[in-house]
Order: C-alpha cells, then structure tokens, then sequence
C-alpha cells in the first residue's frame, strides 16, 4: 500500500519577494542574509533578473 504524503506550504522552498515556489535546481538561487546571516533568502529566477528587492524576516535588511 502506497503512502501519500501532504506537502504543506512550509515544506515548500518559496521565493523570498515574489512568494512563488522554487522547485528546480538552477532556477532559483538561495543565500543567507548578507547583513546578519541568520535568515535564508530564496530568489527566484525572475526576482533575481529584475533584481526585485528582498527583505530579510530576521533584520529588516533591503536589497537588490
């Protein structure tokens, strides 16, 4: 018998601006904060060419 396993939405790697799920490999990149290094951000692919702003949950530290 097969199990099913429910994905819920903190299981999933979210874009840090835009909230989109970054699934693959290469279309996303992730980094910890470069101000107090203690959150991890998530860029998707588009957020990271439009350099859309991202804001850290942790310091409140902006950028590109």
């Amino acid at each position: 018998m097969e199990q099913q396993v429910e994905i819920t939405k903190t299981d999933k790697k979210l874009c840090t601006t835009c909230g989109s799920v970054v699934a693959y490999v290469g279309t996303f990149v992730e980094f910890m904060c470069p101000n107090c290094g203690s959150d991890l951000i998530r860029r998707c692919e588009k957020c990271k060419n439009f350099s859309n702003k991202y804001k850290c949950s942790k310091c409140g530290f902006e950028g590109p």
